[in-house]
Order: structure tokens, then C-alpha cells, then sequence
């Protein structure tokens, strides 16, 4: 990807992150990026390959900040709030249609998710609850399986827009609830008391 590809995705992406998809134009977009619809489409022959394009590489920068968390991370319970952080900051400004219109108007796209949360994404939560283990703050009996199943069950549910309908819920409020919930259910009472700390800490 050349420097103005990479411009045209990342200011895109914040665009429709902004904004919802469907409600936003390639005319749209051409004014808010400030360059012709000639040099968008020298790149991307549709809005759809674009949308492609923004998903595949906003998935690659997700596996290279978790891969960066999980390596600085003191232990699996400051790993999960690293990663958390960054997941909640996403989704911080996301406009309430975006899910749906991925789903819905732009297939190929929403498949790259769902394969990225079904596979990357439970890969890490299961690797973090087994070094949760190991390192003694998490429950020796927790299913790392099971439990990262549960994970993803509840991204999808964050994501469908009828569990928690995006006109009465944040959905970085629900994430943060969802992953305290999650390390309070798997900690050890050493967990539990590192992450009360971490949390007394913070405020």
C-alpha cells in the first residue's frame, strides 16, 4: 500500500466510522478528503472494495496492537485491560449504523470481520485466560474453550443492534461492562485483588 492509498483508507475509514457507510457518497467522501473521485478510484474500484480494503487492514492493525499489549503486558489481566483500552477507544465515536450497514450493504467486508473475531480474536482471549492460569490470577479451572466462545458470543451480541440497540447504548459503555465483568468472573482472589488495584489506581 503507497502513501496515498494508505491516506485515502485511514481518512475514509474515519469517515464512515463518523458518519455511517451507507449515508456517506463517494461525492461525499471526495469533498471530505479534499482530493478528486478520479484519485479514489485510480485505488478502489467501488466504495465496496474500499470498505474491503479499510476492514482487512483496520483487522492487521488490530493483530499488531494486540501482539504489542500482549508483550509489554506485566500479566494477563493488565494484557486484557491494555487491549480493552484500545478496543473501547474505537468504538469510542462510532456511528450507530455502521455494524448494520457492513452486514447488511457490504458482505464480503462483514465476512472478514466475523472470520477476524472468530478466529484472531478467540485465539487471543484463550491465550490470555491459559496465561491467566499460569500465572496464578486466574481460576486454575477456567475453560479457556468454553470461555472464549462466551467472548465472541458477546462481541456478536455487541454488534447485532437489537441486544443492546445502539439509540440507548454507548457501545464502549457496554464493552467496558462486558470485560470487568469477564476478568471478575475468571480472577483469583490474587487476580481479583491486582485488578481492584489496578482499578483504585487509575482513578
Amino acid at each position: 500500500m503507497d502513501e496515498k492509498q494508505f491516506e485515502i483508507v485511514e481518512k475514509s475509514a474515519q469517515v464512515f466510522l463518523k458518519c455511517g457507510i451507507r449515508a456517506v457518497t463517494m461525492d461525499d467522501l471526495s469533498r471530505e478528503l479534499g482530493m478528486s473521485k478520479k484519485t479514489i478510484y485510480k485505488y478502489f474500484s467501488d466504495k465496496d472494495a474500499l470498505i474491503r480494503t479499510i476492514i482487512a487492514f483496520k483487522t492487521q492493525s488490530d493483530r499488531e496492537i494486540c501482539a504489542i499489549a500482549t508483550h509489554q503486558a506485566e500479566n494477563a489481566i493488565d494484557e486484557m485491560i491494555r487491549i480493552s483500552e484500545f478496543v473501547s477507544e474505537m468504538l469510542q465515536d462510532v456511528h450507530s449504523s455502521v455494524f448494520f450497514d457492513l452486514q447488511k450493504y457490504h458482505r464480503d467486508a462483514w465476512q472478514l470481520m466475523e472470520d477476524h473475531k472468530n478466529t484472531f480474536v478467540r485465539s487471543q482471549i484463550k491465550g490470555n485466560i491459559e496465561r491467566g492460569i499460569n500465572e496464578g490470577i486466574y481460576r486454575a479451572n477456567a475453560d479457556s474453550d468454553i470461555l472464549s466462545k462466551v467472548y465472541v458470543a458477546t462481541m456478536s451480541a455487541l454488534f447485532d443492534g437489537h441486544t443492546f440497540p445502539t439509540n440507548e447504548y454507548k457501545f464502549n459503555r457496554v464493552f467496558n461492562q462486558i470485560i470487568r465483568f469477564q476478568i471478575r468472573g475468571l480472577a483469583s482472589s490474587d487476580g481479583l485483588e491486582y485488578f481492584k488495584n489496578r482499578l483504585n489506581n487509575e482513578m
